[in-house]
């Protein structure tokens, strides 16, 4: 008679933890496998069909649920292996990772990124390993640590003044308050902005759908048949858009658009409507929210920071609507275009539903500090290689 089963019991944490596990796109397959033990085993439910559901023998499942009843989360970590000695030193080591974590011009190399070949050549060439170390080993040093210097991701640094307290107005839209005060059941906010140029490219031959072990395939050559532009407005609290494909941006395209949204009732009669958006031409400065509060006294136009359109949350439906309609673009004329795009908005209507922001005050103030601790470090003070490692 097999052993009875560990009972397990989850705190709310772990249980969130190992839901994120299973779902997370990017999770080891191992931690995945383990975090769905965990959880079935949380449910009652027998070693046996646990193995059974998920395809693994019984001894595995009594294996992590066992250890995370011992040990909780911490347990479902691979235990250290004592293994062959390692034959690369520990200073070694710390050389591989000191070198991935200069930039290659700050040691004379004409590189922009650091490969694994490179490192082996460098790391050579200055001789700041004790023994010849192989690309295979670097790699994994590095995957260790983790450091990827041939990955690179760009940034730029707040050059408005008032950067945190602009952006603290719209995210605080976001969570329902206005100057500390919560919003009133008649407030709704807009996010309005345009997605110029949209190009229709015409491919010179037909499209060829997928197949079974075939992608589906564009023909390269196309020819142009025009632009448009493609204007949006995002109701944050419900997710319902509102569009136009007008030949340009501008002001009266903008105002247009506007206008149809704002001659809706629960709109017009709304107690107040924000408006957030970024500094394009069409709606830049105090003018543009002069002539808004004119044209409708209700509207009250919020600005994004200068290089902060991620806050407009409009931009999330421009992404949706460039993955699913645009790319990879072949459409006869501009009219189909117009037609796909206007088509689409009706169809994504349907099911709409508002973004799950999460992003906050607090986090963009933890953003911001970060960046200036990045911005008050010396590019020219950097420890020697040697003494590093």
């Amino acid at each position: 008679m097999p052993p009875a089963a560990v009972p397990v019991t989850l705190t709310a944490s772990e249980r969130k933890t190992l839901k994120k596990r299973v779902r997370g796109a990017r999770t080891c397959w191992r931690d995945r496998l383990r975090a769905q033990i965990v959880l079935e085993a949380a449910r009652g439910r027998p070693n046996a069909r646990i193995a059974a559901g998920l395809g693994v023998a019984v001894d595995t499942a009594r294996k992590w649920r066992g250890r995370f009843a011992e040990l909780g989360l911490p347990g479902l970590e691979d235990r250290h292996r004592s293994g062959r000695p390692r034959v690369i030193s520990e200073a070694d080591r710390a050389a591989v990772v000191a070198l991935a974590c200069q930039l290659p011009a700050a040691t004379g190399v004409p590189l922009s990124r650091w490969s694994g070949p490179e490192l082996k050549r460098e790391l050579e060439a200055q001789g700041l390993a004790s023994a010849p170390v192989s690309v295979s080993s670097l790699l994994r040093i590095l995957a260790g640590n983790p450091v990827k210097p041939w990955q690179y991701q760009s940034w730029i640094f707040p050059r408005d003044p008032d950067f945190e307290a602009k952006a603290k107005v719209i995210l605080d839209l976001y969570q329902g308050f206005c100057q500390g005060e919560p919003l009133g059941p008649g407030d709704r906010i807009l996010s309005f902005d345009a997605k110029p140029s949209i190009q229709a490219r015409g491919r010179i031959r037909p499209a060829l759908p997928a197949a079974p072990g075939r992608p589906a395939r564009v023909e390269h050559e196309y020819v142009r048949h025009g632009a448009l532009a493609l204007l949006a407005g995002l109701d944050v609290q419900t997710g319902q858009v509102f569009a136009s494909t007008p030949g340009t941006t501008g002001i009266v395209p903008f105002m247009d658009l506007v206008a149809q949204v704002m001659a809706r009732p629960e709109y017009k009669n709304a107690s107040r409507v924000f408006v957030v958006v970024d500094n394009g031409s069409d709606h830049r400065g105090k003018k543009a929210a002069g002539r808004l509060r004119k044209a409708h006294p209700n509207a009250i136009m919020i600005h994004t920071p200068v290089h902060a359109s991620w806050l407009n949350q409009v931009v999330i439906f421009f992404s949706v609507i460039q993955k699913k309609v645009i790319s990879p673009n072949d459409f006869p004329s501009l009219e189909k275009l117009s037609e796909t795009l206007l088509a689409f908005v009706d169809r994504y209507n349907q099911a709409a539903r508002p973004f799950s922001w999460k992003y906050t005050a607090d986090d963009l103030k933890d953003l911001l500090r970060r960046i200036s601790e990045h911005g008050k470090q010396d590019p020219g003070e950097k420890a020697s290689l040697t003494t590093a490692a």
